[in-house]
């Protein structure tokens, strides 16, 4: 118990000389009230008048004045209020203490306002009674007064700077600012005068009797205002506290933090650079191509007779010259060999085929089973985490690191509700004020309907393994074991979810006083409060224990308006399960029921969207069961295609006979066959099959291998027996002849898929995986099943266009957007599209983000303490700061919010001055601020030391208690609902692990604001981390939100689409240089044009409104394989023709492979392909036939017409030694004469 400090000389000559000097006569001390008599309502009293002088305080008073107001302890401690009245102003700060107690000064000068009001000994200076009641005082048998009315003059000074002080400090549990919890207003309408007016309402359920404040810096009607001395947020109150943190107090931050300029586009002459750059490119090369044009056409008027004689380096070298007009080379003579090499290889395998027709056969056939008995063992990736998402990812990891330490996020089951048929209300405040508009969701008619389908919903019952599965058996409930409630964020449960709470009114025959309009105001302003201001006393916290803010659960409205709301957003969270199956498919059960359950509600009042956790993968499964009947039209076309095509049709009579239908047959099945395998091989190495893989892979096989059919059978169809020439051989030879060709553009697409493997993104790598090994067995199928198959069934354009739309393409490819559209991965009659449109639309938060503190940091020190928190003392670029001062520009750095901080609210609810914190001194457990019970004691003592932080043993020692404290009306800092996942304890709680702060994105629509906000809390984590000084200590912080491991990708998927495509055309490039016979220039032109039709493929892309992902960044993978089938075959064809010029090369080229090439590749997936834009999928439509198409026809506008032509102007020259080659084999034979003459 304390002593009161000595008093102050009051006789002394000096004051005697001041009274005779004052021309104001000095009036004694005189109180306007003492102690407490009469009750006003419920358990709050009146307090009784008295005129007299202040009364000495009794002892057992002096611990609570010395708590509360220690200015007035001194001399013998005489004041205006008893120790009754010490313990109701006690028991009536408590939720501003734990609100405002963060800023010391803010709250000096609360407790100034609170303490000169009920104790201080002048009080008749600046308090008037204007209205009491006559009481009779029972225990001393005598009458009394009750106030029941009294002003209170206050200087203007002191009330701004007491809200100037106060304005700022945070609610870090509530993401606002505390004044929005405490001044009966929006934050943003919060102002000195109307919080005093709130805190001294009666409305407002804490005040016994009216207090009128009057404000005035002068004296008014000879009363003198309160006009104490404050201090400022950047003042320390004392010398063992300093100023208010930077998050509390605007001034000690300095000026608010501007985001960094954008930087500026590049331009030249007002235009894009890189436009004007490609312009002037393309102009330039047209100007040299058309003078080197010009030039040759002038060479040639002059040294030779007709301007078509071609000039050639080897105009002088045919193989019928009979001459030797050049030496051969070294390497001339090894690409020859090579060249021989290979054709004799596939002719004798040929031949070979030809002859064993059955044994080859079923040796294919055995092979195929034998692979596809992999089958057994295949496992399908429909998890869209393991598809885009790579194990080694950052935000796969981050993802296993939160889920391990704090759960899984919650499954999400969500409703966003409108009132077409409603019109909007209007709410009339009494007794004076502006209207106030209601929109037409929150009309108490709608509001009860909307509670009727919550409840509805609440109930649905499913079943799984024989056992019933509802809400409350799978949500997330914060309170729980002692209060099972779900939590449910909805604006119904402002009204506790309750018809009869909604229905609360009072008023009188004339006016309303209260109803649901001025809960829900006061509500969506204090969405923690305990109490509202009506006489209802009703709660705005959620029944589930959690406060639910209005940008969670309204939708469009404007500003911060909510009563203009036009749309209700409902959410369901649900429990996730990590490595529990079990409980997975209990939850999976009820949201199926969940889903029929919407899809047949029907309430002509209500238009609903909606959404569960399992929505988007259910209707990407029935989506793909869907387009099945249109990927089998799609093959039907191609196969019909290539049994007319293959054939020679000479009549409709002879149609069955001609026409190659069991070629096309076996064809397709060799195609299907080829993929099965890859599928079946991997499945024994338990490498998953994905979606992409069945649906992608199969079209780039048969693209592939239609390409070599057609090749195959049309040379063997242009080609005539040779004299004594059997049919294996002729079909050798013929092999022989394509077979190199096959064997470049397959090895060159298996090489380039395998290195494919390489790229660190899931479903790129596993296509690249399967569609190489598809290819390679398609390739070994068609020289070895196809061939004995035969054998059975036998028993252009001007390049400056090309270079126009290259340079287009080059100028437009880094325009093309990022990232896909949820809405684009469902079907097109989809409930889930309505929900997408409806969210990017009404919702007004974006997701939750989570800035994670790896295990390591030391919380029980005040260095480490320091570094964490953003109160008083903390550092000013503390984690919590940071992210407080990224919340300041929230339109740059997306984050929306201030951050919930656990150890902010931590060290408010154990400060000795609060309610909050008490164990039993008996037994030392803890006892709840609701418990009545004088065996409850502080945790911590009333002394300076006992008001510092807790540090070492003391700071584990309340936190576990802190984190198992439910909020209630006094103490409403509990952290068991907000905080007790976001601590993880280690070593039996002795220490603390990894923790979160959370907060919230600001509202993402687009692909491109997801990846933005992923890319900028990454930044602002690791720049938390720099300024922490924990580098170097093997822990950080992290951002974490559910949709980052999705978009994590596209941080990286201009250098994956760069890597894989380089990879690509590298390995293309190689291959080709090596099966061309070292032809190094021939193999620089297929790169080349492969090149330019990736190029002009990104171009379509910017064009027909494709983004890049992951879905076309496959595509563009596989359109390098496609290319290589337009490119390699007629390149290969020119470099082993025998004409005398690069033109009559070209043109031998063309006319032998090319019409090849056309009837194969081009027009058979031309067919299938068209048949693609009748999906029902949008990812059909758009990443398959928009890109597909694409690919045809810029490979074969490209290897039909733009190759010919640049072989025919800068083709490599003729391989002297090949020519040779070729005029020996063909010696004396009629080929020789066909051929050469």
């Amino acid at each position: 118990m304390g002593t009161p400090q000595g008093s102050p000389g009051r006789g002394g000559l000096g004051l005697l000389l001041l009274l005779l000097l004052s021309p104001v006569q000095v009036l004694p001390e005189t109180c306007v009230w003492y102690g407490e008599c009469g009750v006003a309502s419920g358990d709050k009293r009146y307090n009784c008048a008295y005129d007299g002088p202040p009364r000495a305080l009794p002892e057992d008073g002096y611990d609570l004045m010395q708590e509360l107001c220690p200015g007035f302890f001194f001399g013998s401690v005489s004041t205006c209020c008893d120790v009754r009245q010490l313990q109701t102003l006690k028991n009536n700060l408590q939720l501003p203490l734990q609100f405002l107690s963060r800023c010391p000064s803010c709250f000096y000068n609360l407790m100034n306002l609170f303490c000169e009001l009920t104790c201080s000994p002048n009080q008749s200076d600046f308090l008037n009674v204007t209205s009491t009641i006559p009481y009779y005082d029972p225990v001393l048998k005598e009458n009394k007064s009750s106030i029941t009315e009294l002003q209170y003059f206050i200087g203007d000074s002191f009330a701004n700077a007491m809200y100037n002080a106060c304005k700022d400090v945070e609610a870090p549990s509530s993401n606002v600012k505390a004044l929005g919890l405490l001044c009966g207003k929006d934050v943003k309408d919060c102002n000195a005068t109307n919080w005093i007016e709130y805190m001294f309402s009666k409305d407002n359920g804490q005040t016994p009797f009216s207090i009128i404040p009057i404000f005035s810096d002068v004296p008014v009607h000879g009363m003198n205002p309160m006009n104490n001395a404050t201090k400022g947020c950047n003042e320390s109150v004392d010398d063992s506290t300093g100023p208010c943190s930077c998050q509390d107090c605007s001034i000690v931050c300095g000026p608010k933090p501007q985001p960094p300029p954008l930087p500026p586009p590049w331009l030249l002459f007002g235009l894009d650079a890189v436009y004007v750059i490609m312009w002037i490119s393309y102009m330039g090369f047209l100007l040299i191509f058309f003078a080197l044009v010009f030039g040759v056409w002038c060479y040639r008027r002059r040294h030779f007779v007709s301007e078509y004689t071609p000039i050639d380096s080897n105009v002088a070298f045919s193989v019928h010259s009979h001459r030797d007009n050049g030496k051969i080379t070294c390497g001339e003579r090894l690409g020859e060999r090579f060249e021989n090499g290979l054709r004799m290889t596939f002719t004798s395998w040929g031949a070979f085929c030809v002859r064993n027709p059955r044994p080859v056969i079923l040796f294919s056939v055995v092979f195929v089973a034998m692979c596809c008995s992999g089958f057994v063992y295949i496992k399908a990736t429909t998890n869209p985490v393991d598809l885009w998402s790579a194990p080694s990812s950052q935000a796969r990891k981050e993802k296993e690191y939160f889920d391990t330490h704090f759960g899984p996020f919650f499954r999400t089951e969500q409703l966003i509700i409108q009132a077409p048929n409603s019109h909007p209300d209007t709410y009339s405040p009494y007794p004076s004020g502006d209207n106030v508009p209601f929109g037409p969701p929150l009309t108490k008619d709608i509001l009860h309907q909307v509670l009727d389908l919550q409840d509805a919903i609440a109930n649905i019952t499913a079943y799984f393994d024989n056992e019933t599965v509802m809400l409350k058996d799978i949500c997330v409930a914060p309170l729980a074991p002692y209060n099972n409630n779900c939590t449910i964020l909805s604006v119904l449960n402002y009204f506790q979810n309750s018809h009869s709470v909604l229905d609360h009114s009072d008023g009188d025959e004339f006016y309303v006083f209260s109803d649901y309009h001025t809960h829900f105001l006061y509500c969506v302003r204090a969405p923690a409060s305990l109490n509202d201001t009506t006489v209802f006393h009703d709660p705005c916290l959620g029944t589930f224990g959690g406060p639910v803010f209005p940008w969670l659960v309204l939708g469009g409205y404007d500003d911060d308006n909510y009563n203009n709301a036009t749309a209700l957003v409902i959410t369901f969270p649900i429990n996730n399960y990590y490595n529990d199956s079990r409980k997975l498919m209990k939850a999976l059960a009820w949201e199926k029921e969940f889903i029929n359950f919407l899809k047949n509600y029907n309430n002509s009042n209500l238009t609903i969207s909606f959404s569960a956790e399992r929505s988007i993968e259910d209707e990407i499964n029935r989506e793909s069961n869907s387009d099945i009947s249109v990927v089998l039209i799609s093959y039907l076309v191609m196969f019909v295609y290539i049994s007319i095509a293959l054939g020679h049709i000479q009549s409709c009579r002879r149609l069955l006979v001609d026409s190659k239908i069991s070629l096309g047959i076996a064809g397709i099945l060799i195609v299907l066959s080829s993929v099965a395998c890859s599928i079946g091989i991997f499945s024994y190495f338990g490498i998953p099959v994905t979606l992409i893989v069945i649906e992608v892979i199969p079209f780039l096989v048969l693209a592939i291998g239609v390409d070599n059919i057609f090749i195959i059978v049309q040379t063997l169809q242009r080609d005539e027996r040779l004299q004594g020439e059997t049919l294996d051989k002729q079909i050798g030879r013929v092999l022989g002849d394509v077979a190199p060709s096959m064997f470049l553009s397959s090895f060159s697409e298996t090489v380039a898929f395998f290195l494919g493997t390489l790229s660190t993104m899931p479903a790129v790598r596993t296509f690249s995986l399967f569609a190489g090994m598809a290819v390679l067995i398609d390739f070994i199928l068609q020289v070895t099943c196809f061939i004995s198959l035969l054998g059975l069934d036998v028993k252009r354009q001007e390049i400056a266009v090309f270079v126009g739309i290259l340079s287009f393409s080059t100028a437009v490819m880094h325009n093309v957007e990022i990232g896909l559209d949820q809405s684009l991965s469902m079907p097109d009659d989809s409930y889930v599209i309505d929900y997408f449109s409806h969210l990017s639309k009404y919702l007004h938060a974006g997701p939750p983000v989570y800035f994670v503190l790896e295990e390591g940091h030391n919380y029980t020190s005040l260095e480490g303490q320091n570094m964490v928190c953003g109160g008083l003392g903390c550092n000013n670029d503390s984690l919590v700061q940071q992210v407080f001062n990224a919340a300041e520009i929230g339109s740059y750095t997306r984050i929306g919010y201030a951050p919930s901080s656990w150890i902010d609210d931590y060290f408010d609810w154990v400060k000795p001055q609060s309610s909050c914190c008490r164990v039993y001194n008996t037994t030392g457990q803890f006892c709840n601020a609701s418990v009545t019970d004088p065996s409850c004691t502080r945790c911590r003592p009333l002394t300076q030391e006992g008001k510092q932080r807790p540090q070492g043993k003391d700071f584990m020692t309340f936190l576990p208690m802190f984190l198992s404290d439910n909020p209630n009306p006094q103490c409403g800092k509990g952290g068991h609902a907000a905080y007790n996942s976001a601590v993880n304890f280690i070593n039996n709680k002795s220490d603390v692990g990894a923790t979160y702060f959370m907060t919230y994105h600001t509202v993402l629509k687009t692909s491109s604001d997801f990846i933005d906000a992923m890319r900028k809390a990454r930044i602002i984590a690791d720049n938390i981390t720099e300024t922490m000084g924990i580098k170097e200590k093997n822990y950080r912080v992290f951002p974490y939100s559910v949709f980052y491991v999705f978009y994590e990708q596209y941080l990286t998927i201009v250098h994956d689409a760069i890597f894989n495509l380089c990879i690509s055309l590298g390995s293309i490039f190689l291959v080709t240089t090596v099966l061309l016979g070292f032809e190094v220039w021939a193999a620089v032109v297929v790169s080349v044009t492969i090149a330019m039709i990736i190029i002009n493929m990104f171009g379509v892309m910017w064009l027909w409104g494709i983004s890049l992902n992951a879905v076309s960044l496959v595509n563009l993978v596989m359109s390098c394989g496609i290319a290589v089938e337009f490119c390699s075959h007629v390149t290969r064809a020119f470099t082993v023709s025998t004409k005398g010029s690069r033109v009559e090369r070209a043109e031998e080229a063309l006319s032998h492979m090319g019409s090849s090439v056309f009837s194969g590749i081009t027009l058979t997936k031309f067919g299938g392909i068209v048949v693609l834009a009748f999906s029902k999928s949008q990812i059909f439509k758009i990443f398959y036939f928009r890109m597909y198409l694409a690919m045809v026809v810029l490979g074969a506008t490209h290897g039909l017409i733009f190759l010919p032509v640049l072989l025919s102007y800068i083709g490599p020259s003729v391989n002297k030694a090949k020519i040779r080659a070729a005029q020996e084999r063909t010696r004396g034979t009629e080929r020789e004469r066909l051929l050469y003459f």
